[in-house]
């Protein structure tokens, strides 16, 4: 299982909200380049990079930060916040960015997502599940719809998708650990790998997430926890048993 160091980019600094909520900010870098080497000498595989001005604005904001941090990185990225369209994709990908993760447009646009899958792949294209009490949120996370996570994931399927990012806003930024329950209920009704996110606080809380693997569950983003200190990153990949 892999563990995935974020960074969430905003104003052009490194920083961590709670449950998404931008007046919950805490800035732990004004330079997410270094905070990306950091991350990538003490042994992360990948790390999950996200504009969150972008979210909030429906496109991308940092995306100079953001590809500076894939053209100086020997490790691959994943990117998502603000992507709506063919031109941004190809820009990110024009410039070392190995995934994209697509959210609100996997809702609200599927046209777009459906295009998206059948120019650059269903491995490129990760789709983000974000939910709240099990429907999906969208729009920097400010919007509640009506679907289901589990509604969701079984639709982009079917449109090609093979990964998505499955995140508890309830629990991002909290450190109140991992919502087992709804992750592992997610991970019996698909058949797509899932990576999960939200929570994450504990060396126990990956070793419970581990547990999942079996149903597809195959890597964990882990962020305010990494930046606090409560979890190294060491013994983080030590836990999830991968060499990274």
């Amino acid at each position: 299982m892999k563990i995935i160091p974020a960074i969430d980019i905003k104003g052009g600094r490194c920083v961590r909200l709670a449950q998404g909520l931008p007046d919950k900010e805490q800035v732990f870098s004004d330079d997410p380049l270094a905070m990306a080497l950091k991350w990538q000498e003490k042994g992360a595989g990948r790390l999950h990079l996200v504009d969150l001005d972008g979210a909030f604005q429906g496109r991308p904001v940092n995306a100079k930060v953001i590809t500076e941090i894939a053209k100086n990185l020997s490790i691959p990225v994943q990117v998502g916040g603000g992507i709506r369209s063919l031109s941004v994709l190809e820009d990110y990908f024009s410039q070392e960015v190995e995934s994209v993760i697509l959210g609100s447009s996997a809702v609200s646009n599927q046209n777009f997502l459906r295009e998206a899958v059948k120019k650059y792949g269903g491995n490129k294209i990760i789709v983000g599940i974000d939910a709240k009490n099990g429907l999906v949120a969208i729009k920097g996370w400010v919007k509640t719809t009506n679907i289901s996570s589990v509604e969701l994931a079984e639709q982009v399927s079917r449109l090609g998708i093979s990964r998505i990012v499955y995140t508890d806003i309830s629990r991002d930024g909290m450190m109140s650990g991992p919502n087992i329950k709804e992750l592992k209920s997610l991970a019996e009704s698909t058949n797509l790998g899932i990576i999960a996110s939200g929570g994450v606080s504990t060396i126990e809380d990956i070793k419970r997430i581990k547990k999942l693997a079996y149903l597809g569950v195959e890597g964990i983003i882990i962020g305010k926890a990494l930046y606090l200190g409560s979890i190294k990153l060491e013994d983080a990949i030590k836990a999830a048993g991968e060499d990274n």
